[in-house]
């Protein structure tokens, strides 16, 4: 199983008041971890995309290309890159470029993102979510697939004959699907036989099986190998020494974290009664010493009828940047070699 972790390139500590000055620093610490992971023997690096002022993933290609001059084996990729805001054209561009520059460690996971700040910064239309993401999806992969592209749709000029360069060190450059919880989704990834990446940030992940069952059985049904359906999992997680340590590191700057954003959406407060059950046994959240992690990402592999990669998300919870140094340690020392042990 390939481990790896996922950054939103938060500004240090999660302040979202932030000075240029700081969110400098804490770019180039970002470009430290990726290179102290790759040093770790970690599988796979990803950043994500979102356009709110904790973040500076904006553009998250800049920081892998930055990222490939830095790193030897370690798998790019973004996590994810919102195509409903994006052309299709530039992100096929801006991610075989990557592949070349990386010598063939570039990789997209593509999604319809959780937040929804990109439809007005764009000009988009909130109540065409959907059908814009399955045009520009559709228009990716054709681009991906073939050179010379013959296109027509509804929210992009038409492409007629048109040559798309330059094509990527790995072909076909790879493309997972980054869902939620919405059984088209995965059904979808499932019919055009895309790896399926799930983010889970809350609940119970044996309860993803019959979404996993329906991806599966779609893909299959559509013809493509048993072998192409991929699964992975992102999840938010935390490693230290002892499980004790790790969430009492982990639950402050996550409640406030959590607690703000959903003030946005309507949830309730945080609560460390809720946060404990999500560190439980059954909960979703990887939170612990290197044993008790490793063994639930081996009970979430075993509920999902079997996964090939698992990502951390980490830096949502304002750790330092040597908290998080810490943790890719010990996931890449001792996490890791327990799972695929």
């Amino acid at each position: 199983m390939e481990i790896g972790v996922d950054s939103f390139a938060a500004v240090e500590m999660g302040d979202i008041e932030s000075t240029p000055e700081n969110s400098a620093r804490s770019l180039e610490d970002l470009l430290a971890r990726i290179e102290h992971a790759d040093k770790m023997g970690l599988d796979v690096f990803g950043i994500g995309e979102h356009y709110r002022k904790e973040f500076l993933d904006s553009a998250p290609h800049m920081i892998l290309s930055a990222a490939a001059a830095r790193t030897k084996n370690i798998i790019l990729t973004s996590a994810v890159t919102v195509l409903s805001a994006a052309d299709p054209v530039r992100t096929f561009q801006n991610y075989s470029t990557l592949d070349l520059l990386s010598h063939g460690r570039a990789e997209m996971v593509v999604g319809r993102g959780s937040f929804t700040e990109s439809f007005p910064l764009f000009g988009l239309n909130l109540n065409q979510y959907d059908e814009i993401f399955s045009e520009k999806l559709d228009l990716l992969l054709s681009i991906r697939d073939n050179e010379t592209i013959n296109w027509n749709g509804r929210f992009r000029p038409s492409l007629h004959n048109q040559k798309i360069y330059p094509r990527p060190l790995k072909n076909p450059l790879p493309v997972w699907l980054g869902v939620g919880g919405t059984p088209q989704s995965f059904i979808r990834a499932g019919l055009l036989g895309l790896p399926l990446m799930i983010a889970v940030i809350g609940g119970e992940t044996h309860r993803f099986k019959p979404l996993v069952d329906l991806y599966r059985e779609a893909g299959q049904k559509a013809g493509h190998s048993p072998e192409d359906l991929k699964v992975g999992l992102h999840s938010l997680g935390y490693v230290a020494e002892n499980s004790q340590q790790a969430r009492d590191i982990y639950f402050p700057g996550y409640a406030e974290t959590f607690t703000r954003i959903g003030k946005e959406r309507g949830w309730p407060p945080v609560t460390r009664a809720r946060f404990d059950e999500q560190t439980g046994p059954l909960g979703a959240y990887a939170i612990g010493s290197p044993q008790e992690v490793a063994e639930k990402i081996l009970r979430h592999s075993e509920s999902l009828g079997g996964i090939s990669r698992f990502s951390f998300q980490m830096d949502n919870a304002k750790l330092s940047h040597n908290q998080l140094m810490d943790s890719i340690e010990l996931i890449g020392q001792k996490v890791s070699p327990i799972v695929n042990g």
